[in-house]
């Protein structure tokens, strides 16, 4: 359920966004406060105990930043600065109240791109901001215009829609860019993983054959004591069976005279 500050705050989103898609003139100041009413509001939200999950509340955030910016937008002098600034701006991704077909934001994003986009054009022709009126009598106006300055604004049409295209192709690039690099660092993660397994493996061998070249020495090092043993006893024996030998024969073979 949502608390109290949840549904005030949605009442004063929609209505915020109700505001922003209607015409507005120079004086108007009331979206400009409740704006900032919104963002505090929001701060309130997200230190209240009853706060909406992450994702609710990141999409409010979102809403909250695009009509900001769409006010900071509007306040530009050059109608391309604000046909520049509109091109960042981030709609929200969920309608705000449940009869909404389409987010409300997105609306007023498409409107607000299309006046740019009639500035532009009129800046171009030299019409200004006063030869703005009803689509029938911009329309009219149209027909009326030298061929060349509709040539200018079929050009203007062309380069923006080339822009369009541009950004699209840029982030259809980025994200096969993006997709790449994932790829790749779960390739090499792979490889690195392999190389490990590996290397561990070959640090157990190199231990099991170090333990055996231990026992191999220990045992060839009591063979050749063993060796050294006998031979040592060998040459007692032989020595005092040479001495007795001689002692017998001295015995039996007097000393001639």
């Amino acid at each position: 359920m949502a608390s109290r500050l949840e549904i005030n705050f949605i009442r004063l989103l929609s209505r915020c966004e109700s505001i922003a898609s209607e015409k507005r003139g120079e004086t108007e100041w009331r979206l400009e406060k409740y704006v900032g009413a919104l963002e505090e509001m929001l701060v309130a939200l997200r230190k209240n105990p009853c706060k909406p999950t992450p994702e609710v509340l990141t999409d409010y955030s979102r809403k909250v930043d695009f009509l900001k910016g769409l006010l900071e937008a509007e306040k530009l002098s050059s109608p391309t600065e604000k046909a520049l600034a509109n091109q960042f701006l981030a709609p929200g991704r969920t309608p705000t109240i449940a009869n909404e077909r389409m987010p409300a934001t997105k609306t007023v994003h498409m409107q607000s791109k299309a006046r740019c986009t009639g500035e532009m054009r009129d800046e171009l022709l030299g019409t200004g901001l006063s030869g703005k009126g009803s689509s029938a009598t911009d329309l009219r106006n149209r027909r009326g215009l030298p061929l060349d300055e509709r040539q200018s604004a079929a050009e203007l049409d062309a380069v923006l829609q080339h822009h369009h295209n541009l950004q699209e192709k840029l982030a259809d690039e980025m994200l096969n860019l993006a997709r790449n690099l994932k790829n790749n660092t779960m390739a090499a993660q792979n490889i690195i993983r392999q190389d490990n397994q590996t290397l561990s493996q070959s640090m157990r061998q190199a231990d099991l054959n170090f333990e055996k070249l231990k026992t191999e020495s220990e045992r060839l090092e009591q063979h050749t004591k063993k060796s050294v043993n006998w031979l040592l006893w060998l040459m007692l024996i032989l020595v005092s069976f040479t001495f007795i030998s001689m002692i017998l024969f001295i015995r039996i073979f007097p000393r001639l005279r």
